[in-house]
């Protein structure tokens, strides 16, 4: 077996371990996630991707020969997971719409993120692996991946305020159409029996839309980090590192994230900036750490002025 092979099972590993020891150790019952313990498991997952790019940079990690590629590798791991990391506060602004709308209670929400989350892992690397490949093999599609960052940004920037009624969704009403609903709610339960048949519980409902939001914001966000690198093993573990720590994000953001209305034009500017990096690759190659510093740039000014200037009814902190 290969040195790359064997990183591959490593990291799935890793993966899987801490998933495990989150469902059957931290949350073995259903609880609601406090602030201090949502805050504490951000700390740490964060952590934890810091020193996975630690273990990059110093061999431990990856079969990247030389101190050159592994410090080339290093900064497009951090870049990706930057990028991964702040696309996904869209999604926790969508979950929170989705448990308010269909009313989950606060215990049950950790359950249905972290088996959204789960299915989530293998929908995005067979679009990674995809991704990759067809770059590889088409090198012409980096243009139309540029132009659909580009379009999902200024999608985006537009799109702010625009409330999304879950009752309207094709999605929805296929599974309804397609499924037996029950229409009481069953706890933590996804399926449960009623008479002879089993049917999905609106829970269940709740967590398609956790998958189909992931999808959606897939599309933008994958071919984001694809413009930093091309690297499979790369751009798979940066989505990954950000993904596993969106739970505990969301339950640290929660509460507050009116307050950072201005960071929905950020992240849509971060949309339109990588885009066009990836399209005017092959004129003008901006290097990743430009890249990178470009992100954090846009994300601090949209933090810094939803903080200075509130939506209206808000008072400045």
């Amino acid at each position: 077996m290969t040195p790359e092979a064997l990183w591959w099972l490593g990291f799935v590993g890793f993966v899987l371990a801490m998933l495990a020891l989150d469902l059957g150790v931290f949350h073995r019952t259903n609880h609601e996630v406090k602030l201090r313990e949502a805050l504490t498991w951000t700390a740490v997952w964060v952590t934890l991707a810091l020193l996975f790019g630690l273990g990059i940079y110093l061999g431990w990690i990856g079969a990247y020969e030389g101190a050159e590629a592994r410090q080339q590798a290093t900064l497009e791991y951090i870049t990706g997971y930057v990028i991964e990391l702040s696309l996904s506060i869209d999604n926790v602004f969508v979950f929170a719409l989705l448990f308010s709308y269909f009313q989950v209670a606060p215990p049950y929400r950790h359950r249905v993120l972290f088996w959204g989350i789960l299915g989530a892992l293998v929908t995005r690397a067979a679009m990674i692996f995809a991704g990759v490949a067809l770059l590889h093999r088409f090198h012409w599609v980096i243009y139309i991946f540029g132009a659909i960052l580009i379009f999902g940004g200024v999608k985006m920037w537009r799109s702010h305020g625009v409330k999304i009624d879950p009752q309207a969704n094709p999605v929805l009403r296929l599974v309804r159409r397609v499924l037996p609903v029950s229409r009481e709610q069953h706890g933590p339960r996804f399926f449960v029996r009623e008479g002879r048949r089993l049917v999905i519980t609106p829970l269940f409902i709740v967590l398609i839309f956790v998958e189909w939001t992931d999808l959606v914001f897939a599309v933008d966000s994958i071919p984001a980090v694809l413009a930093v690198t091309q690297d499979s093993f790369i751009v798979f573990t940066s989505n990954v590192m950000a993904i596993l720590g969106l739970r505990s994000l969301y339950f640290s953001l929660a509460g507050i994230m009116q307050r950072f209305h201005a960071l929905h034009y950020g992240l849509a500017a971060v949309l339109i900036f990588v885009g066009i990096k990836m399209c005017l690759g092959n004129l003008f190659k901006i290097p990743t750490f430009a890249a990178l510093v470009v992100v954090a740039l846009i994300l601090t000014i949209s933090i810094i002025v939803s903080l200075v200037r509130p939506p209206p009814g808000q008072i400045p902190v």
